[in-house]
């Protein structure tokens, strides 16, 4: 039964490894189940080198993503933030399964079967599996093999649970599937990167020069001239000059199928009628609150209240209503405060002073055909008070064969997750029984044997009744704001009379937004995947759409240009480079007229930039960013080589011209060892390597993403 609690301890876990391509674990015929997904679909909504992945595969691998997400968080729905992130990882997990299959299958590499056995209990267990809290001992904390083994033949045979049990081990079977996929992908990606990483080896060379670029660094005292303080008109830089630019880097410029669109995006925000309604509610709402007893009857009536009629310590509650117990008494009514288009109001139903948690062990009993279970409850009790081992009676007794291969423990339970999971008597039954003196209780689930083995320290604990009501738009709020948007493009049905009304009208006009397939909204605009779909539907420049809602806003989009996959065009990104072109003149300029002057002094440089002197400390070869200044590695190679307390510079950087003197220089205390900087080395170029290569694999696969057309 404590199985999904110990899964929901897992979601630092999970976010370590979604971006991994995801394979099929396989151990004996149960891990052999998800070997074999891709066949030739007939709704295609990815293609990758030739593989089809059809939609309904594709979906059924984001509701798997979707719901590990919700049992790890132990949340019952996600916002649309984490859904948009799940579908993109599924997106990208599936393309590098088949370039990175395809290609290891041309290497030869594989994970063999006694390899994966290995990895769960052998001498080379995974990492990850080792932090799986369903594999990890409840008492010590670690990876227990015989445990990990034994939840594995567990979920394997569900045809052998007990029914009641069948749904929790079937969450955790489909739980333990993802990860095993994960286990698998990690051990191919570790092979592949050491094949890479072992081919590009570091030599004595790199060696001394890192030990050495990070041995010594340089305080310095500087002055800049920004290239903003010569204008533009002071430069020419030619068309052709431009086109050279965007020749050399023409790779840089790859884009994928893009819309450009314009776009009314509309707030759907309560009226004053809207928040004074709200406000009367909850002052009726208070005044019931503050003269009842009976809270529970109460929240029946107002399906907004918040209460479980179970004492929770203070780590349970927000810090708001944290505040609010350490100082009430018993009935006191705080609030309504309001906060975040909310109004909020809570009541101290009781306090008391008594174990946050308690540890459980059981012996499960049934309800079988022909077996009275009172009976053999009361049977089994007297065995234990006069002197059985509740260890062996597990052993032979109990239903719940997880929890009995370790001595019938089911873990640590609050109130709360007590009442919630399995019910009242089972919550005031454990929270009142005797340290180690085992009692009997009933469930829905059976009869159950229990025994308290440990308790935590009492805590001063609560029963808070809380009560929000959000502000949200009426009918008749949501009608007008739509009337009037209407209204707006019934006057103005052009691309052109839009863009020329939108502001007069009191409307935004967001432009020259560029989307791909890919995005899954608009600019901040949550649930704006339909508008999206419009654009690459759309098939007329500067056509209107209809409105769109889109949770909280109404939106109108303009389509105003295809963007087809390839390269930008030189006009598009032409403006970008004619500006870095200005600012290296600018440069250029800036040098010739200070070395005219013929300046001496670091002050007397400062005061002919217009600027104050500063300083910066610590910089050596290996400092990509220099504190206060930024990306300047012309700067950076100066500071390096330049003799200390002397005048130098100009020096032409990426944001301005600076000239600058070496204050001082430290020199670290540490001896050369050459094979440990190698080591550092190859490390640094086994992780980025492992990257880059999996990333070139992708980008150079021919992809057909479709996914536009269903999601």
């Amino acid at each position: 039964m404590a199985t999904l609690e110990k899964i929901r301890s897992l979601s630092g876990l999970l976010v370590g490894v979604v971006g991994l391509a995801l394979f099929a674990f396989i151990i004996g015929d149960f891990l052999n189940s998800g070997s074999s997904y891709f066949r030739t679909p007939p709704d295609q909504v990815i293609k990758v080198e030739g593989t089809a992945i059809n939609y309904n595969y594709y979906q059924s691998r984001i509701e798997e993503m979707t719901n590990v997400y919700k049992m790890g968080n132990n949340m019952s729905n996600l916002p649309e933030e984490y859904l948009t992130q799940i579908r993109q990882s599924v997106y990208s997990s599936l393309i590098q399964e088949i370039v990175l299959n395809e290609a290891l299958g041309k290497l030869g590499i594989s994970v063999t079967g006694e390899e994966l056995f290995d990895m769960i209990q052998g001498e080379n267990v995974s990492p990850m599996v080792q932090q799986i809290p369903l594999f990890t001992d409840p008492q010590t904390g670690t990876f227990n093999k015989a445990r990990a083994l034994n939840i594995l033949k567990t979920i394997e045979n569900l045809d052998a649970a007990p029914q009641e049990q069948r749904a929790e081990l079937e969450n955790a079977r489909n739980y333990w599937l993802f990860w095993e996929r994960n286990i698998k992908a990690q051990r191919l990606q570790e092979k592949y990167t050491t094949l890479l990483a072992k081919a590009i080896v570091a030599n004595p060379l790199d060696a001394k020069n890192a030990y050495e670029g990070g041995l010594e660094s340089s305080d310095i005292v500087f002055a800049m001239q920004s290239y903003a303080t010569l204008a533009d008109s002071l430069v020419n830089v030619s068309e052709a000059e431009v086109k050279r630019l965007y020749d050399q880097r023409r790779e840089q410029f790859k884009q994928k199928d893009t819309r450009v669109m314009d776009y009314i995006s509309v707030d759907i925000r309560p009226s004053e009628d809207d928040f004074h309604k709200v406000s009367e509610e909850i002052e009726q709402i208070r005044e019931e609150l503050a003269n009842t007893h009976t809270i529970p009857e109460m929240a029946n009536i107002h399906p907004e209240m918040k209460y479980v009629d179970a004492f929770k310590s203070e780590r349970a509650w927000d810090p708001d209503i944290v505040s609010f117990v350490a100082n009430a008494e018993i009935n006191r009514v705080e609030g309504p405060v309001f906060k975040d288009n909310s109004y909020r109001l809570y009541k101290l139903v009781d306090k008391t002073v008594a174990s946050d948690s308690v540890k459980v062990s059981h012996i499960f009993l049934p309800e079988q055909p022909g077996v009275d279970v009172t009976v053999l409850a009361d049977s089994l009790l007297n065995v234990l008070k006069t002197g059985g081992s509740f260890e062996e009676l597990v052993a032979g007794y109990s239903a719940d064969k997880q929890s009995a291969a370790n001595g019938g423990e089911v873990g640590w339970f609050t109130e709360e997750l007590a009442l919630t999971q399995i019910g009242e008597d089972f919550k005031n039954t454990i929270f009142t029984a005797p340290l180690n003196q085992p009692v009997i209780t009933k469930t829905t689930f059976g009869t159950h044997i229990v025994k308290i083995t440990e308790k935590t320290a009492e805590v001063p604990k609560y029963k808070v009744a809380d009560i929000t009501l959000q502000v949200t738009p009426s009918t008749k709020t949501y009608g007008h704001i739509y009337n009037e948007l209407n209204q707006f493009l019934s006057k103005n049905n052009t691309s052109e009379k839009i863009s020329q009304s939108a502001r007069e009208a009191g409307y935004s006009l967001m432009s020259n937004v560029r989307i791909t397939t890919e995005d899954r909204m608009i600019g901040s605009v949550p649930d704006s995947r339909q508008v999206i779909r419009w654009a690459f539907e759309s098939t007329r420049r500067d056509e209107v759409s209809t409105i769109f809602e889109c949770k909280n806003h109404f939106v109108v989009a303009i389509r105003k240009n295809v963007l087809p996959e390839g390269y930008q065009s030189f006009a598009s990104v032409a403006p970008m480079l004619k500006y870095e072109l200005i600012a290296r003149k600018k440069g250029e300029e800036i040098v010739k007229e200070l070395k005219e002057k013929n300046l001496q002094t670091l002050d007397a440089y400062a005061q002919a930039m217009n600027a104050t002197p500063d300083t910066v400390k610590f910089i050596n070869m290996n400092t990509s960013r220099i504190t206060g200044i930024g990306l300047e590695p012309a700067l950076n190679a100066e500071i390096a080589f330049a003799p200390e307390n002397q005048l130098r510079g100009p020096v032409i950087g990426n944001n301005g011209v600076y000239v600058f003197t070496v204050t001082n220089r430290v020199k670290e205390a540490r001896e050369y060892d050459e094979q440990q900087e190698i080591r550092n080395l190859e490390a640094g170029n086994a992780y980025r390597i492992g990257y880059q290569a999996v990333q070139a694999l992708v980008e150079k696969a021919k992809i057909v993403d479709r996914r536009i057309r269903f999601d």
